[in-house]
Formats: C-alpha cells, sequence, structure tokens
C-alpha cells in the first residue's frame, strides 16, 4: 500500500483530511518534544484507562480462533504492551481523568457481540462522534488485516489485501476529519462540550499508545498499517484551522460604507478574540492534560492567523490614517491589557514567547508607507496655512496682530503645531518613526517657506497694501521665532532653514526699500508738480501791463528759475522731466519780440501739455501785451493741435489750474 495513503483526500466523511503542517509548525513541534519528557513516561496512569477500554472492546469482539492466532511482529501484543505508571499522577486524578474513565466504563458495559463490526457500521460509529468505539473496531480491522499478511494469507489475493488496508486508512482518515472537526467547533458552540473533548483527549491517547512512534518507516508495499496516525499534530493543526477560521470571520466593513473601517474592524478583532481566549482559559482548558499546553498553542494559533491577516491587510492601499491605525495596534494595542494582556486572560496568556506579528521586511514597508503618505498630509497642511494667510487676511486687509509692541503672526504657531503633533503620534509607534517624520517635516517646511515668500511678494506687487509693511515684519518676526523653536522643542539642526529665511528676509527687505524708493519717488513728482502748477499760477494772475524791458526780464528770470527748480528736483530723484518746458513756454511768449513767434511758442506749449484749455493760452498772451484781437488770431492758428495731442495720457498740469476770471484789464 502507498505511503501516501496517510495524506489521501479519500475519506468517508463529507470532510477531506487535512494532514498538513508547514516547516516552521514542524520545528515547533520537534523543539517542544526535546524539551519535555516522553508522554508515556509522564502520563501513562492517564493512558492506562483508554489501553483498559481498548482492550476490553476488543476482547469481546475478538473471536476465539483469532485469540489463540500467533501474534505476530505487526500485531498490537495486548497481553505484551508495558507501561509505566505515574505515581504522582494517579495521586492528582483530575476531572479529564474522571471524565475518561466515565467514559471507558460506558463502553465497556455495552460490549460488541457477534462478528466484527463493517465498515459501514464503523463509519456510522465515526458520524455519531462515537469515535472510541469506532477505534476499537478499527484497530481490531487493522490487527487483523496485519496478523493475516504475515500469515501471507494474501500471497494469492493481494487485491484484499490492498482493500482491506484501504479500508483501516479511510476510516482513520474519517476520525482525522472528526477530530477537526471536533477542535474547529469548540469555540462556534456557546459553551464548551466537556465531555467530547475529554473523550477526544482519551482516543489520542490510545491511539498513541496503540501506535507508538518507533521511528520505523512504512513497511514493503507502502501500506500505513500500525503506523503512527499523528492525531496530536492533527489537533495542532485543528486548533491553527478554528484560529484562521475565526480570525477571518470578524466583520470588516468597505471604505465605501464605513471611513474607520479599519478601526471599527479591529475593535470586532480585539472584541471577539478576547472572549474566545476567556472561554479557553476557564472552559477549554481544563479538558485537556498540561502537557497539551491549550492555551499556549490556541494563543500562538491565533497569533499566527492574525499575524497572517494583517499581511493581507497590508497589501490594501491603505490611506494615512489607516496607515497609521495598524501601526499603532500593532506596536501598542495587540500586546497591551487592551487585548492580550487583559487582567483576566493572565496567567494562561502570555505574550512574551510570541514573534513579531509582522516579518521585518512588512513593518518596514509598513512604515515606509506611513512616512510616504505622510509627505502629501504636511504638505497641504502647509498649504491651508498659505491659503488662510491669502484669503483670511491679504485679501480682507486685516492688519496683523500686536503683541508687546511687535507685529504678530500665527503661522510660526501653526508650523510647530502640526510638526509637534506628528512627531508625538509618530514618537508612539518607535523612535526610529518619530525621526523620520520629524525629517519629513523639515524637508517640507525647508520648500515651504520660499513659496510662502513668492506668494507673499505677488500678492503685495499686484496690490499696492498699506498692510504690507506691518504683515513684513511679523512675517520676519514670526519666522524667527520658528527657528529659535525648532532649535529648542525639537533639537533639530536649523543651519539650512536659517539660510532660507535669510534669502526670504533679503527679498522682503528689498521688495519694502523697493516700495519706499517708489514711494519717495511719487512724491517727488507730486512735489515737482505741484511746485510747477503753484508757479504757473502766480505768473498767469492779472497784473499791470508791461512794457518791452520789463517783458524782457520777466521771461529771462523765469527761464533760471525754471532751470534752478526743475534741476533741483531732477536731482533729488523725480522722473516728471515731462514738466521742464512749462515755465520755459511761457516765459518765451512773454519775452519774445517778434509777433509772428509767438504763435510757434503757443504751438509747443499746447502740444507738451494738451490739457491747457483757451483761458489758460489767452492769460498767457494777455502777459505779452496783446491785444484781445491779436490774441484771438494768435490762439486760434495755435490751440488746434488740441484736436490730435500727443501728450502723456497721465501728465495733466493746465487742468488743475484755475484760469485768470477776468483779463480785461490788458
Amino acid at each position: 500500500m502507498n505511503r501516501n495513503t496517510e495524506s489521501d483526500p479519500r475519506s468517508v466523511t463529507s470532510e477531506p483530511a487535512s494532514l498538513t503542517n508547514s516547516a516552521g509548525e514542524e520545528k515547533m513541534e520537534v523543539a517542544s518534544e526535546q524539551s519535555s519528557p516522553t508522554l508515556h513516561s509522564r502520563d501513562s496512569g492517564f493512558f492506562e484507562r483508554g489501553i483498559k477500554t481498548m482492550l476490553s472492546i476488543r476482547k469481546s469482539i475478538r473471536s476465539p480462533n483469532k485469540e489463540k492466532g500467533k501474534e505476530g511482529t505487526g500485531t498490537w501484543k495486548g497481553k505484551r504492551l508495558s507501561l509505566r505508571f505515574s505515581k504522582s499522577y494517579e495521586e492528582n486524578k483530575t476531572t479529564i481523568c474522571n471524565g475518561v474513565e466515565e467514559i471507558g466504563e460506558k463502553i465497556e458495559a455495552k460490549p460488541v457481540q457477534g462478528k466484527p463490526l463493517s465498515v459501514m457500521e464503523i463509519n456510522e460509529l465515526i458520524q455519531k462522534r462515537q469515535l472510541l468505539e469506532a477505534f476499537a473496531s478499527i484497530r481490531y480491522l487493522e490487527d487483523e488485516t496485519i496478523a493475516e499478511r504475515d500469515a501471507e494469507k494474501y500471497q494469492d489475493n493481494p487485491q484484499e489485501f490492498v482493500r482491506k488496508s484501504k479500508d483501516v486508512d479511510l476510516l482513520y482518515n474519517s476520525i482525522t476529519n472528526a477530530i477537526h472537526s471536533i477542535v474547529v467547533g469548540t469555540l462556534e458552540h456557546p459553551t464548551v462540550e466537556d465531555t467530547m473533548l475529554t473523550s477526544l483527549v482519551t482516543l489520542i491517547a490510545c491511539e498513541e499508545a496503540a501506535h507508538p512512534n518507533t521511528g520505523n518507516a512504512a513497511g514493503p508495499g507502502s501500506d500505513l498499517l500500525g503506523t503512527p496516525r499523528k492525531w496530536r499534530e492533527e489537533w495542532r493543526e485543528a486548533v491553527n484551522k478554528s484560529a484562521r477560521k475565526r480570525v477571518l470571520r470578524i466583520p470588516m466593513a468597505s471604505k465605501e460604507e464605513e471611513s474607520s473601517w479599519l478601526d471599527l474592524h479591529l475593535g470586532f478583532l480585539q472584541k471577539q478574540l478576547s472572549e474566545d481566549l476567556l472561554k479557553i482559559k476557564l472552559s477549554v482548558k481544563k479538558c485537556y492534560p498540561e502537557e497539551y499546553q491549550v492555551c499556549d498553542t490556541y494563543v500562538e494559533a491565533f497569533h499566527k492567523a492574525i499575524a497572517s491577516h494583517l499581511q493581507d491587510l497590508c497589501q490594501r492601499p491603505l490611506e494615512f490614517k489607516e496607515l497609521y491605525t495598524l501601526l499603532d495596534w500593532v506596536a501598542n494595542t495587540y500586546r497591551s491589557e487592551l487585548f492580550l494582556g487583559h487582567p483576566d486572560l493572565k496567567p494562561e496568556v502570555k505574550t512574551e514567547n510570541l514573534s513579531l506579528l509582522l516579518t521585518p521586511a512588512d513593518w518596514d514597508k509598513l512604515k515606509n508607507d506611513y512616512i510616504a503618505s505622510a509627505k502629501g498630509k504636511i504638505k497641504s497642511y502647509f498649504g491651508n496655512i498659505l491659503r488662510l494667510e491669502v484669503t483670511e487676511k491679504w485679501e480682507k486687509e486685516v492688519h496683523p496682530e500686536v503683541k508687546e509692541n511687535l507685529y504678530h503672526s500665527s503661522v510660526s504657531f501653526d508650523i510647530q503645531t502640526i510638526i509637534g503633533e506628528h512627531t508625538k503620534i509618530s514618537g508612539a509607534i518607535s523612535r526610529s518613526l518619530e525621526m523620520k517624520m520629524l525629517e519629513l517635516c523639515l524637508a517640507e517646511l525647508h520648500e515651504f517657506i520660499p513659496r510662502f515668500g513668492e506668494e507673499f511678494v505677488a500678492w503685495s506687487t499686484a496690490r499696492d497694501s498699506p498692510i504690507f509693511a506691518p504683515y513684513f515684519v511679523a512675517y520676519v518676526n514670526s519666522f524667527h521665532d520658528l527657528a529659535s523653536g525648532l532649535e529648542t522643542v525639537f533639537k533639530v539642526n536649523i543651519e539650512e532653514l536659517q539660510k532660507i529665511l535669510a534669502a526670504l528676509t533679503r527679498n522682503f527687505t528689498n521688495i519694502f526699500l523697493n516700495k519706499l524708493r517708489t514711494k519717495a519717488q511719487e512724491l517727488l513728482r507730486d512735489i515737482h508738480k505741484y511746485v510747477v502748477r503753484e508757479y504757473i499760477m502766480q505768473v498767469i494772475k492779472p497784473r499791470r501791463k508791461m512794457n518791452a524791458e520789463t517783458q524782457q526780464q520777466v521771461s529771462e528770470k523765469m527761464n533760471q528759475e525754471a532751470r534752478i527748480l526743475n534741476n533741483t528736483l531732477i536731482d533729488q530723484g523725480s522722473d516728471s522731466d515731462w514738466l521742464l518746458p512749462a515755465i520755459h513756454h511761457i516765459a518765451n511768449i512773454i519775452g519774445e519780440k517778434k509777433k509772428d513767434r509767438i504763435k510757434e511758442y503757443v504751438k509747443e506749449l499746447c502740444q507738451d501739455y494738451p490739457d491747457i484749455r483757451k483761458e489758460h493760452v489767452l492769460a498767457v498772451l494777455a502777459l505779452r501785451g496783446l491785444g484781445r484781437a491779436r490774441r484771438a488770431a494768435i490762439f486760434r492758428q495755435g490751440y488746434h493741435v488740441l484736436e490730435s495731442p500727443d501728450g502723456r495720457e497721465d501728465s495733466t498740469l493746465f487742468a488743475e489750474i484755475d484760469a485768470p476770471v477776468s483779463i480785461s484789464c490788458f
């Protein structure tokens, strides 16, 4: 018979056998076995009852000629089975052993009479969970087949041997499936079926006694007759299966249904598994002998199931908040009093020997994903600071606060608050994550400050606002406070930040000085215009008629004063050179001896100052001493240029000069 029959998925029950163990689990089991006394030397008192029960059943169903048959090397050798009894165990009988004894007494009270049970009948016992009776019958069938094989009964009919061997194997697999079903269902029911579990323990003990693990491989033909079924390992695998099933059934809403889906899911996980572990401690543990280490086994199973589940969660596209929730749960919640370290679970539930929930690679990936997600979050927070400054202060021209006679801005406080909160929560996970978060915040700050400066300069350039200077001072003060806070509170090197802030301050200062120069130039323009305007206004006032000599003297004096006035203001920074010819034109008209050339000066005056009105021209001509008719003629010849003026649109001079009320004195 092929050796792979042990893992043959075929079975007379509806559930397939699950006999696979990971390499890691096998190593753990080997280490456990090597560090503990052997099964028979420690708990022979416990197994004695199971063995007596099996012997009784076999004796009741074995025929006389079978009893007289030879005891071949493949038989159970019930009469020669040597067991060492534990005196200490006998002196401290537990509830488990009492339960096993009761089961044994019930089976002995109803011995199987007549011929052995058929395969179908044995399978019915398995389906009814009468596993001890079923096991006794399977053992009888197995012993019989081994004895007949050793007696070479199947030499002429090998197919019959294959059939009987397969029947035995399938029946054992069916019990294996029943073991899985019982263990997996232990936590599914509201109450623990003590009798079923103690019967299960008896069954495993009987099988281990019947098939001592001698280390021998299966015999020729690869049949599994007489080989250990390793039901204790199957029990452990069933515990693992139960844990996986319990973890995977925890409710989990979709992100679309609930934004806090991960917080809720982990909360349900804590609640459900805490209840399961408490049930194991109070009700399940007492059904097993001490060597089963029930609590440790279940905790390890749940630990592996949760680790696998978290690994799956890590593969999802998680957002910043979800990544932090997962990191915090693994680092701070899992082993705390909120979950595995809860006082109600002590001392049975131990956490000190548990491995990491996530592998170092998965843990590092989770932290890196968290930092990568935080980058966009921090950039967004800093961007919101700038947006609020623009919309709530600059555009509304709200003056900055004044504290202790200094212009104040909340920008420094806002930035330090953002950095402080994110480094604090990251530090709750690990020191390394805290440092990574601080480095990220500083990198984003180094990018944000120049962008902030560019926005402020652009706004101040587009709008000549009176609040520019106060905010310029407030921001310089605020950024100085920021650098000081980062150095003292967060203990960071601010050398690079100081360079950025120095460049920003220089830029702000240059803008401020440029605005001052612009304001000064505007003031000089206004002064220049005011002086020229007042000078002309005084000149064209009605006065006594001047003779030719006086006109010449007045003209020369006006030209001289015009040069002094204009040169002085131009030297001070005035760029209003368009005002320079105004007084000279009037002086030339007053001092011109040839009347025919006067009209040329009038044309030049009108061309340079298209805002001049008729009253202004006539008043200037009156200074020259011309008669009414002559003044009118010259005006008609020179004033037509107003129809197509080529003067500057923003240059108005005569429009701001009141024309004389009356010039009749001339």
